[in-house]
């Protein structure tokens, strides 16, 4: 699936006042987020240079890739869950989210992505955790700005044209390249588990717009907004599953702290705030107790360039959670104690 994520990871080429080449700054998740009962994701994009806008790590930047250009992306999301029951040994306790990534500029304005996610998952003191490849998903995304009209990306902007309004629109599809009938931990019956699982089972559907402005030299004001759908599946103990639709909000400021033209690199600070809003799991056509509900996170991060290279580090903290049945939900996305997201990028042919 997409996770967005996940969520691909886009750069926009620069043409810099110090005429140095520009740099790429990725910042792109599509993985898998376990819950207690199900798993979500999301796809997110960003690129700056040495001067221009920022990229966060969980929200999506307006960019593309240059022409021609190719981009190998890897990503970790590690998520530590709180505990409920503490005499229990069957509770998530922590889950590893990684994303391989190949992006490709099919013109200015046009790119497209390749993602194949990896997770592990682990219970506290206890064997039945799982871990495995998850579903492979493409991406296409197609970006605009906004001078004396909307019209599309072109090859070379100036700074100049960087100030303007810059949008993408992005859609893609993931395919059940994972394994969706997995069962629990053997001290909670050996049921099958689809919050254990690393795949759906059938293909899910994201589609997203972004916008991205240039507040001052060192600001910039990114939004995004998504959403993502996923379709019913037959398990293998008869149940036909659907996980609830996924709709977000991100805003993101990112601030350049220091530029090196000399040695081609740049540090960025960011501030990020998404929202999220899961709507319930349904089995055989019922709402599931224990699932869905809306979370509000915070997410300072930073990001380093050099050269052709970038490496963002950010922490995801859950600071406002209404999730429906509470109680129930240990392992869910809402639940964490932290997400450490740490991703690093190359780009050639630029």
């Amino acid at each position: 699936m997409i996770r967005y994520c996940e969520s691909g990871c886009l750069y926009t080429k620069v043409a810099a006042r110090t005429s140095l080449a520009a740099i790429v700054a990725v910042a792109l998740l599509l993985g898998l987020a376990g819950t207690a009962s199900a798993h979500h994701g999301i796809a997110t994009v960003g690129a700056a240079g040495l001067e221009g806008p920022g990229a966060p790590v969980e929200t999506s930047s307006s960019a593309t890739l240059p022409d021609g250009s190719a981009l190998a992306y890897l990503k970790l999301d590690y998520a530590d869950f709180e505990k409920f029951d503490r005499t229990r040994s069957d509770e998530t306790k922590s889950n590893s989210f990684w994303i391989a990534g190949l992006g490709y500029g099919i013109t200015p304005y046009l790119s497209g992505y390749f993602f194949l996610p990896y997770t592990q998952k682990s219970v506290e003191d206890g064997p039945g955790g799982n871990s495995g490849i998850g579903d492979a998903s493409l991406l296409g995304v197609l970006g605009f700005k906004y001078y004396r009209g909307l019209q599309l990306v072109e090859a070379n902007e100036s700074l100049d044209d960087l100030e303007d309004w810059h949008f993408t629109v992005y859609g893609g599809l993931s395919f059940p390249t994972g394994e969706a009938n997995v069962r629990g931990p053997a001290n909670s019956g050996g049921e099958i588990s689809p919050g254990f699982a690393t795949g759906f089972g059938k293909p899910s559907f994201t589609a997203g717009l972004t916008a991205t402005k240039t507040l001052t030299e060192r600001l910039s004001w990114i939004q995004e907004v998504s959403f993502l759908r996923f379709q019913s599946y037959r398990y293998d103990d008869g149940v036909l599953r659907r996980f609830g639709d996924e709709f977000r909000i991100n805003q993101a400021l990112s601030y350049r702290l220091f530029t090196w033209p000399e040695r081609s690199a740049r540090l960025d600070l960011n501030l990020e705030a998404n929202y999220l809003h899961l709507e319930r799991d349904r089995s055989n056509g019922h709402p599931e107790q224990g699932a869905g509900g809306r979370i509000g996170y915070l997410v300072p991060g930073l990001r380093a360039y050099w050269r052709n290279s970038s490496a963002g580090l950010a922490v995801k903290l859950p600071i406002v959670t209404d999730l429906n049945e509470d109680s129930l939900q240990q392992g869910a996305e809402g639940k964490e104690n932290f997400r450490l997201i740490f991703t690093i990028s190359v780009l050639q042919g630029a």
